[in-house]
């Protein structure tokens, strides 16, 4: 789609300055722009590039005056970069406004969708599945058997939702990402093989949640892994049967969270982090990548190390672990001295 500088300006409540017709039909960065792109300038670091750019219309702030000729079209905001964070919502809003249910796709007949549904093709939707409105399944999805999905959910090609999934409002569940699949359950018998314990529970995924590509999500031995409002996961991320995850938390890729752990509201957990299972972390607390955590972390805490202990102590003892050499060569020296 084609947008010119006075539709965007009205979208942003801007003002043009240049031509009000100038057309754009995708976004660049300000180093990169194009013919028909669109782009900002906020950070002075890319000061320079307005005067080079070849986007066709820029976004800048409302006191940028030029000291150069430049042929871009701007439009002034109060604040570039808010504004074009704002239209790069609008952006992915248009992008994903589809409708209808494409063929073949296999839906139950007693499925119950909301307006401005889109199924793609090659999708499956099972038995006794609620879907609200808005709703955008992308082609070779799985839906599995009564399945809750709420208002404004993007679920991207090829994921699977396995059946008893509960999903909030506005959630955006990536490519590969797998919901509900068994919890990773076995009992051990007395000949050393292993009987599989039944994985009866489901997962709830809450409002405004967002799941990276290839992440997977166990349903709950019994109850229910809980993922709470505003959770987002990276990409390729495990999480196990019964585990909380709190309010507003964000977790990097690669990360791994064992069964029955409970994880508090508004903590940043870095990439590749290992979290053994049946322990409690708190509300604020920050861990580091490629941390080991095997037991409970308090509320604000900042950890780091495998095993894991204070991020400060963690950044101390650094220094003496590459320095271990050379103390150990000088306690050496010393042994000499002495035994002499």
């Amino acid at each position: 789609m084609k947008f010119t500088a006075e539709q965007i300006a009205g979208i942003l409540e801007g003002e043009v300055v240049g031509n009000p017709n100038a057309e754009v039909s995708r976004l660049s960065k300000i180093e990169e722009g194009t013919d028909g792109s669109l782009t900002f300038l906020s950070n002075p670091k890319y000061h320079n590039f307005i005067y080079s750019t070849q986007a066709s219309v820029t976004i800048v702030n409302q006191s940028f005056v030029p000291e150069a000729p430049i042929s871009t079209t701007l439009i002034k905001v109060e604040d570039a970069y808010g504004a074009f964070s704002k239209i790069l919502a609008f952006y992915d809003q248009v992008k994903h406004n589809k409708n209808g249910i494409e063929q073949p796709s296999s839906i139950s007949e007693n499925v119950k969708y909301g307006s401005d549904f889109y199924l793609g093709s090659f999708s499956y939707i099972g038995n006794n599945v609620t879907i609200g409105n808005n709703v955008k399944i992308y082609p070779n999805a799985f839906v599995g058997d009564n399945v809750v999905i709420g208002d404004n959910v993007i679920i991207f090609a090829g994921a699977r939702i396995y059946s008893e999934t509960i999903i909030g409002n506005y959630c955006a569940i990536h490519s590969g990402a797998i919901i509900g699949a068994d919890g990773f359950g076995f009992a051990p018998n007395a000949d050393g093989t292993y009987t599989k314990i039944p994985q009866i529970g489901n997962v709830i995924l809450e409002d405004y949640i967002d799941i990276g590509a290839a992440t997977t999500i166990d349903r709950a031995t019994m109850g229910s892994t809980i993922i709470r409002k505003g959770v987002k996961l990276d990409n390729q991320i495990q999480i196990a049967h019964n585990v909380e995850i709190g309010e507003n938390t964000v977790i990097a890729a690669q990360t791994g969270v064992a069964g029955s752990t409970k994880i508090g509201s508004n903590c940043i957990i870095g990439g590749q982090v290992g979290i053994a299972g049946h322990i409690t972390i708190g509300n604020n607390v920050r861990i580091q990548a490629q941390t080991g955590v095997g037991k409970n972390i308090k509320d604000g805490e900042i950890i780091q190390g495998s095993p894991a202990f204070g991020y400060n102590d963690y950044s101390k003892s650094y220094v003496h672990f590459r320095n271990l050499p050379k103390i150990v060569t000088e306690i050496e020296e010393l042994k000499k001295k002495i035994n002499k």
